[in-house]
């Protein structure tokens, strides 16, 4: 828009111009021909003429061309130029939308006028303002009224006529000043809020400290907002001021000094001063009396600005209340898609968090701050709404994402009360933030503690400050930064140490669980947890190192070395040699990193708790129903090594430089090639499903495609039975699995009772084609999961030899279009169908189809709903197949006769005979002598039957029963006779375990793991 504006004015000044030039080319042609021939004197006037219409034409036509809207006078070069303070709400409107890289994480969806919900704002008094200098949470008995950003600008009790209003708005970090200023701006471009100013001007103050040029106001306001410049009501004639909105953001951030010997008086907005001097004349209302001011700032600089010189104090508290912290889950989390399935599934979200918000938990203290509240919804996002298309998120990007925009580039300043800025007493905050409550939670961490007193308070974080500038640090460190961190422990005594949970210390915990173990685990990859011996060598290499560079010192060496005995010369060489020394000592410490996030990955006493993803959620839903069972009391510190491999990611890394703690790539490089050794070792043992969850989400959180593939190596199955999948676990496992090369096969995948879906499935595909034996049973699997998984089986890429879909309802219809894969599939070797709805049709469907695949050696069809007839004819087709050994029929309503019909097909009846011997399991027994399968087949039913139709199974083993005496009888030999006896009481005990309902619950792998260990 200002392009086009500009654009049509230089064409205004263009036609003017030419128009004047052909008339003073009239006049000179005119004055120096002075004939009287008047015709020609006629035609220089009428020339002029036309060029001077011409020229007024074209200035209108461009005009309408380029600024439809724009009116201008007919008879005059000059035009009316557009309102400046509608070009700058537009251009305010434009940089306050704009989110954050952090927050487009999310897909888009979000946008700042459809996820804010306002959050609590008290007015407090000139006296009661230091008394709240605490946890948000203390706020909760409201002494205060609650008032409207529209409120803060009303008149004061002292307000006088002629003078504006100074707001000064408080708050801890995180309780959402910055998001109030954002919607106060954009609430004025849209014209929703504080319409009574004509003009707003916000500034950072972070931005104004960098500046160390002298300007004035108009040039600081112009410097910024091009269009502003000179600007009538930024002029300081009359009253004009009135209109005005000044909005100063984050004021500690600069060094105001109110003293009259300091900072000179000044009336003039056009009079060149520093900013601060400006800022502090601004307040003082010595400049532009008549403007209002809105002032945020932390509690710690609170008293910069003198009492006379504030109209009004209004502290932010964030969401006191959980029906705020609703409001704000539901604005969040319902915009996820516009796909309804995803809509139910955010509602049971918001659902089950608020219950948890009620019962009064840690979460519900946390969420107080509107930072935490956004800290939930990004884990939830990343929990449940994780696709295939989204950018690639990890648990340790959100959280150092989390702490980039709560402390991105900030540093801690001392310089407040000094004539020095604040630039040159300086440190980074987040380091500073390490080395104090890193180390506290790292303590944490290594004693199995989540609750400190007050006294370890003061012992980790007050520590060993002895100079006036390590004092400062730590008072405006208290004040803004601890309290973000560290909570009163709502739930008392719970992991607390008997000895502490007696005293009557007031204890603290972190405010989220997880944050411990971020900030432990960063405090270790920083290399902060470093012994004094190991801080004493770097010292000394780094200043060895410095002095060997100097040609200098190497020749007083040499010349020494003619003078000086060889045994005391032998010392210099070993300084010149302690830098490499160091290197040892620096890459056997990178070592023991690697070592401690494999021994904390593979702890024995975490091996049965849930998966750490499952945890996660836990901690932020709360556990509905019984407890889980842990096999130790103590708080299990999962994620601490999932976030310290996470941390050495590179993405990570580049925000944590913009934070100020650099993580060197030789760190990384010592750390990982130790990993790898580690995690190869402990895959070596057998773990159970929970455990190599837990390694693939480290792996998937590393982000290290070569470290994945040569850990990979080393595993020949993944065994995840009983693992609840989620779209986030499966997209974990198909991310880590497609790091391999394309020659990769592991030997099985086991994803039986997982939960999985069909969304699921197509998810997994990329591990799919890296399986050869593919284990789906128990996961409710219906017909158009066949489709996906005919089209894997028809994927030249796949290589699967096994397939089993045992207890899916795939039915008939599913498993024809299963079928449909075999003409042109050569690599699967055994399926399994048992229990899945299969008929007739089905059965002589798969009879038909067998002759069109040449590979298949076993298939399963038991507990089905299969005749005699079609088991007959499904029997005679693997008789002609030429490769099928063994058929599974048991389970199936199949009469006596149709039994006896299939042990006899199942043997050939000469050795002229077409067909092949089949080993065909249909029963117990096989004609009047025991099947030699039965213990296969009585396994398979205690297994199975506590999830299988009970009355089905009882009538089954009732069959089991008859056949077995019936067989009993048949047989002369006592030795035969004493196995039938055998047999038949096994049957009856699962009989009886079925009928008590005593038989344990089908846990596949985790209970075969179990038995083993």
């Amino acid at each position: 828009m200002s392009l086009q504006l500009r654009e049509l004015q230089q064409c205004q000044h263009i036609g003017a111009d030419s128009g004047r030039r052909h008339q003073d080319s009239a006049r000179v042609l005119s004055d120096r021909q002075r004939q009287p021939d008047r015709r020609m004197c006629s035609l220089h006037r009428q020339l002029s003429q036309l060029l001077t219409v011409w020229s007024w034409r074209r200035r209108v036509d461009v005009s309408v061309y380029q600024a439809t809207g724009c009116h201008f006078r007919p008879f005059c070069a000059t035009t009316s130029e557009p309102d400046p303070i509608q070009i700058h709400k537009k251009k305010l409107f434009l940089w306050f939308s704009h989110l954050p890289q952090e927050e487009k994480q999310f897909g888009g969806y979000f946008s700042p006028e459809t996820m804010h919900v306002d959050p609590l704002i008290l007015e407090r008094k000139a006296e009661e303002r230091a008394g709240f200098l605490s946890f948000p949470l203390q706020t909760q008995t409201l002494s205060s009224p609650s008032v409207t950003v529209k409120q803060l600008f009303e008149p004061t009790e002292g307000w006088s006529e002629g003078r504006g209003v100074n707001v000064l708005l408080y708050g801890a970090v995180g309780t959402g000043k910055s998001t109030v200023v954002r919607k106060v701006v954009l609430d004025w471009c849209t014209g929703k809020n504080l319409t009574h100013f004509k003009l707003l001007v916000p500034f950072s103050c972070e931005d104004l400290s960098q500046l160390s040029k002298a300007a004035s106001l108009r040039d600081l306001v112009s410097r910024k907002y091009l269009h502003l410049r000179k600007h009538p009501l930024l002029s300081g004639e009359g009253n004009q001021a009135k209109d005005v909105l000044f909005l100063f953001n984050g004021m500690e951030k600069m060094n105001l000094d109110f003293r009259i010997g300091s900072t000179e008086l000044c009336s003039d907005p056009n009079e060149a001063l520093p900013p601060d001097v400006l800022v502090v004349n601004l307040l003082r209302k010595y400049l532009l009396p008549e403007a209002s001011i809105l002032v945020t700032t932390r509690l710690s600089a609170l008293d910069r600005i003198p009492q006379k010189y504030v109209s009004r104090y209004a502290q932010i508290c964030g969401f006191n209340d959980p029906d705020r912290q609703q409001a704000y889950f539901t604005s969040r989390l319902l915009q996820q898609t516009g796909e309804t399935a995803h809509n139910h599934e955010a509602q049971a979200l918001i659902e089950l968090l608020y219950l948890n918000l009620q019962r009064e938990s840690q979460l519900a203290a946390a969420c107080f701050l509107p930072s935490y509240c956004w800290l939930t919804c990004a884990t939830l996002h990343f929990l449940h709404f994780t696709d295939a298309n989204a950018p690639i998120r990890t648990l340790t990007g959100i959280y150092t994402s989390f702490l980039r925009l709560n402390f991105g580039g900030e540093v801690l300043g001392t310089g407040a009360g000094t004539n020095e800025p604040i630039q040159k007493h300086q440190s980074s905050l987040m380091l500073y933030v390490v080395r104090t409550v890193g180390k506290l939670a790292f303590d944490g961490v290594t004693y199995k503690r989540t609750s400190f007193s007050e006294s370890e308070l003061e012992q980790w974080i007050g520590g060993k400050t002895k100079t006036d500038e390590e004092l400062r640090q730590l008072a405006m460190f208290r004040t803004d930064v601890l309290d973000f961190f560290l909570a009163p422990c709502v739930e008392s005594g719970k992991h607390l140490p008997e000895a502490l949970s007696q005293s009557d210390q007031r204890h603290y915990v972190f405010a989220v669980p997880a944050m411990q173990e971020y900030l432990a685990a960063l405090y270790v990859v920083l290399g902060e947890n470093k012994s004094a011996l190991e801080k004493m060598t770097r010292q000394v290499s780094v200043a060895i190192g410095q002095a060997s560079e100097s040609s200098d010192v190497s020749a007083l060496f040499t010349i020494l070395s003619k003078f000086i005995p060889f045994r005391i010369f032998a010392v210099f060489n070993l300084l010149k040699l302690f830098p490499k020394l160091y290197e040892k000592i620096s890459s056997h410490n990178k070592g023991s990193i690697a070592r401690t996030m494999a021994a904390e990955m593979f702890r024995t006493e975490d091996s049965y708790n849930e998966d750490i993803l499952d945890q996660v959620e836990q901690s932020l839903l709360g556990v509905h129903g019984p407890q889980p069972q842990r096999s130790s009391e103590s708080q299990p510190f999962e994620l601490y090594p999932i976030f310290m491999g996470g941390l050495l990611h590179y993405g990570n890394r580049v925000l944590l430089q913009q934070l100020g703690c650099s993580i060197q790539s030789t760190t990384v490089v010592q750390i990982t090639r130790a990993l790898r050794k580690y995690l190869v070792r402990e895959l070596s043992k057998p773990q159970p499903p929970e455990e190599l969850m837990d390694l693939l989400v480290l792996l998937y959180e590393f982000q290290n495609p070569r470290l994945t593939a040569e850990v990979l190596a080393s595993i020949r199955s993944i065994r995840l039975a009983n693992i609840r999948m989620t779209s986030l676990k499966c997209f974990v496992l198909s991310s880590v699995l497609s790091c391999t090369p394309a020659s990769f096969h592991l030997e099985q995948l086991d994803l039986s009772s997982c939960l999985l879906t069909q969304d699921m499935l197509q998810m997994l595909w990329p591990a799919f084609r890296h399986t050869q034996d593919l284990n789906l049973q128990f996961n409710s699997l219906g017909p158009e999961s066949c489709i996906l998984l005919r089209d894997l089986l028809l994927d030249p890429k796949s290589s699967i030899r096994a397939l089993h879909l045992c207890d899916n309802p795939l039915l008939e219809s599913g498993a024809c279009t299963l079928l449909e894969a075999l003409p042109q599939n050569q690599s699967l070797t055994h399926l399994s169908l048992m229990h899945t709805g299969l008929g007739d049709q089905a059965a002589l469907e798969v009879a038909e189809r067998l002759q069109q695949h040449t590979g298949l050696q076993e298939l399963n069809v038991a507990y089905n709903n299969i005749g005699d007839n079609a088991a007959l004819a499904l029997v005679d087709a693997c008789r002609e197949h030429a490769s099928i050994h063994t058929v599974h029929l048991y389970l199936n309503p199949l009469s006596d006769v149709g039994k006896q019909s299939l042990y006899v097909r199942s043997v050939p009846t000469s050795h002229g005979s077409s067909g092949r011997r089949v080993k065909v399991l249909a029963s117990v027994t096989e004609g009047s002598d025991i099947s030699e399968n039965w213990h296969p087949i009585l396994s398979v039913i205690r297994e199975n039957a506590s999830s299988w139709d009970r009355q089905r199974v009882k009538q089954q083993l009732q069959v089991f029963l008859r056949d077995l005496e019936w067989g009993r009888q048949q047989q002369q030999s006592l030795w035969k006779r004493l196995h039938f006896r055998k047999v038949e009481k096994g049957v009856r005990q699962t009989l009886q375990m079925l009928e008590k309902n005593t038989l344990p619950p089908s846990t596949g792998y985790r209970k075969l793991l179990r038995s083993r260990r």
